[in-house]
């Protein structure tokens, strides 16, 4: 099972939902960076669960510990291993349904896959892992900060709610992460009408990278946004993704999607930041599709193990709506991907 991620800027992940812990090992950091345990943890807080009635409340702290890789608050050059102990887990409520597949879970493909899956809160597929990736995404981001490079998403839809502004400030002071403050309460007002009919809604993430040099990225295959889609499309919850214009582009003309150069740069950004695979100096625009949380308390239609007609119905603690912690998270694989691009970058320009 694939648990590694990036080329130079390495990260290894390990652990399971309902396990004693989960982890990461950091590869490929150069030495001498300032490095604190609260640099990391300070993601990690924004990640973790219980903050509000839009997340789950199984109450994990989160608690990072540095096992190796830094010295006297100063990466040293060898691989960084963190450690995050899990501290509530009640696997009782998946013991009741450990025979039957959970709708929108992995639990069938794992199972005809591996032949043995850890029924406690998905294992491996657990949205948890993820705390692993905003762990060795805060390096990462203290890496890209050294450079002058700011990455920051927020929540820019729920359900059939838009927002029409972006507002830096504003987004870590709602507890859905929109960056419009005037629609903050109309997107939560929405997670709530979910909650109480025992479901879920989905939504809309944009990622907002500012700062970038000209040129990174690997073309033919490892074009930039090509990196960035395998890194999107690796968390769980996303099943979808544009960059700039995105789909609207297939609607317009030549001369309306190009991106015009003037006075020594460009005049728009319709491309979001990327072009031939490369970034061009714009800031890079990314949206990001999140689906629904598959958890629901509603029933559903299933089949056991046997292939028998069932009706599931999961219960336990889960996000009514993933957005708000995923914007951790999708900042965490940006900064892993540009920080890789940019130490590839090194290797090939003296």
């Amino acid at each position: 099972m694939s648990s590694s991620f990036g080329q130079i800027f390495k990260i290894s992940t390990f652990g399971e939902s309902h396990g004693a812990g989960i982890g990461v090992v950091v590869d490929g950091v150069p030495s001498g960076i300032e490095l604190f345990r609260e640099d990391i943890q300070k993601e990690l807080d924004r990640r973790r669960p219980g903050q509000s009635l839009m997340t789950t409340k199984r109450s994990e702290a989160d608690q990072v510990e540095i096992l190796s890789g830094v010295f006297r608050n100063t990466t040293t050059g060898a691989p960084i291993g963190l450690l995050i102990r899990n501290k509530d887990t009640d696997s009782s409520k998946y013991d009741a349904i450990e025979d039957l597949y959970r709708p929108g879970h992995a639990d069938y493909t794992y199972d005809k896959k591996y032949a043995l899956r850890d029924h406690r809160g998905g294992g491996r597929s657990s949205g948890r892992e993820t705390a692993c990736r905003v762990a060795a995404g805060a390096i990462a981001r203290k890496m890209l900060k050294l450079k002058g490079i700011d990455i920051l998403a927020a929540t820019i839809q729920v359900q059939d709610v838009y927002a029409q502004k972006w507002l830096d400030d504003e987004i870590e002071n709602n507890s859905i992460r929109t960056a419009d403050p005037d629609v903050a309460e109309e997107m939560a007002n929405r997670v709530k009408a979910a909650m109480r009919n025992a479901d879920s809604v989905g939504g809309v993430l944009e990622c907002r990278v500012k700062g970038l040099p000209v040129g990174l990225g690997e073309p033919l295959y490892d074009k930039l946004d090509a990196m960035l889609a395998h890194a999107m499309f690796s968390i769980g919850t996303v099943r979808g993704l544009t960059f700039g214009n995105g789909f609207e582009a297939s609607g317009l003309l030549g001369s309306e999607n190009n991106d015009a150069m003037e006075g020594g740069s460009f005049a728009s950004n319709r491309c979001g930041g990327i072009l031939g695979g490369l970034s061009n100096g714009m800031p890079i625009i990314m949206k990001i599709a999140i689906k629904p949380t598959p958890s629901i308390a509603t029933y559903q239609a299933t089949i056991d193990k046997s292939g028998q007609d069932q009706k599931i119905r999961v219960e336990g603690r889960h996000d009514p709506c993933i957005c708000p912690r995923a914007v951790p998270v999708v900042e965490a694989m940006t900064a892993l991907v540009l920080a890789d691009a940019i130490l590839l970058n090194k290797c090939q320009n003296w």
